[in-house]
């Protein structure tokens, strides 16, 4: 059972969220929450697999509660959503840098928010090669020196090659085929490189290898 916590100020968002993932054999809806502080309270209490959060919510924000929910070691099993109106911009952006697994626009399609959760519990991230493009070309221009730079020096060969091409947005089979290798390979050398960067899922990991320099972004 895929245990999911909602938070948004929007009642009637959160009932008809709720009202689509609790019709679900495989998913249940564990608590709701009106804004970031009162939805940190109950992720500590219920621990969900999945954290729906809005982006934008009185008392604490989306990219607020994302940061605290990264660290804090008692929710490391906790996959963040990031819930926004407007698609992906820069506060999209910092709350992925804070350490979500992805994010939905509120006007998802019903099938669509039902595979993104059931995606997100299996702890893949939700950045599908357009998105990565986007992030890329808007928010990760150059290099930022961060630590991961010196980090990227623990990773194998392998390690550092299967990080270029899933910052590329390609998945663990896709992966795979460009490596000659296994799916299973491909995403041990993933989740290996994820705990050596100290990355919390695949869209940080994302993330890191932009900022870090290991992909260079495309010029058009």
């Amino acid at each position: 059972m895929i245990r999911v916590l909602l938070c948004d100020d929007q009642s009637l968002l959160r009932g008809g969220f709720r009202a689509l993932l609790d019709a679900e054999d495989d998913i249940e809806v564990v608590a709701e929450a009106a804004d970031g502080q009162e939805g940190l309270a109950l992720i500590g209490e219920h621990l969900p697999d999945i954290a729906l959060i809005d982006i934008q919510m009185p008392v604490m924000d989306g990219i607020e509660t994302t940061r605290r929910i990264a660290a804090d070691p008692a929710l490391a099993g906790v996959h963040v959503v990031i819930l926004t109106n407007y698609g992906f911009d820069e506060y999209v952006f910092n709350a992925l840098r804070a350490g979500a697994a992805g994010f939905l626009v509120k006007d998802i399609e019903p099938e669509d928010l039902l595979h993104s959760v059931r995606v997100a519990a299996r702890g893949d991230a939700l950045l599908a090669p357009s998105i990565t493009r986007k992030l890329i070309d808007r928010y990760v221009s150059q290099p930022l020196g961060t630590e991961a730079g010196t980090e990227l020096k623990e990773l194998t060969n392998r390690e550092r090659e299967a990080v270029a091409l899933a910052a590329r947005g390609l998945s663990n089979d896709q992966i795979a085929g460009r490596m000659v290798i296994s799916p299973v390979t491909a995403k041990t050398h993933i989740n290996r490189a994820m705990t050596k960067l100290r990355a919390r899922d695949r869209a940080q990991l994302v993330v890191l290898a932009y900022e870090s320099g290991l992909v260079a972004p495309r010029r058009t």
